[in-house]
């Protein structure tokens, strides 16, 4: 319905896309579940991002950088899935997108991973081991690995 007007698109396409296509215009905040409030600010926030004067001009959208901390917290496994196509598009269309996360899934479709630790608080803070997922999931010292070898197994 929003073709015509191409932030408006976009920014609805953000909605569908983090699965808020069926949360109707003008509904209040109080109606919305834990994780239906999650994706609409995580929504918000990555429609920020959308180049408001893309269609006026052929020029190329300056690259944005997101900084994502714990995105899963509260969505349903399948809005995860969403989540992660979303997060793909970004990269796609040149943004980068650092994710600080726990939920295997997501951490598997990583291109670069740090894993920090080995501990919280006082005990953690070191970088445990870096680089690719195949790379981590077959590192002796990295607590996720073991996780994602299981992950890359069942592909």
């Amino acid at each position: 319905f929003f073709k015509f007007d191409y932030f408006l698109f976009e920014t609805f396409s953000i909605m569908i896309e983090t699965g808020l296509g069926y949360i109707k215009l003008g509904q209040i905040s109080p109606t919305l579940s834990g994780g239906e409030a999650q994706r609409l600010k995580l929504s918000a926030e990555l429609a920020n991002g959308v180049d408001k004067q893309k269609h006026r001009s052929l020029r190329k959208p300056k690259p944005t950088l997101y900084i994502l901390e714990e995105p899963t917290i509260g969505l349903h496994t399948a809005d995860c899935k969403k989540l992660i196509l979303l997060l793909h598009r970004l990269v796609d269309e040149g943004n980068t997108v650092i994710v600080i996360e726990h939920d295997t899934d997501v951490i598997a479709e990583a291109d670069f991973l740090f894993e920090i630790g080995p501990k919280a608080g006082a005990q953690g803070g070191k970088v445990i081991c870096k680089g690719s997922v195949k790379k981590i999931s077959t590192n002796s010292k990295s607590h996720t690995g073991p996780f994602l070898k299981n992950l890359i197994a069942k592909r």
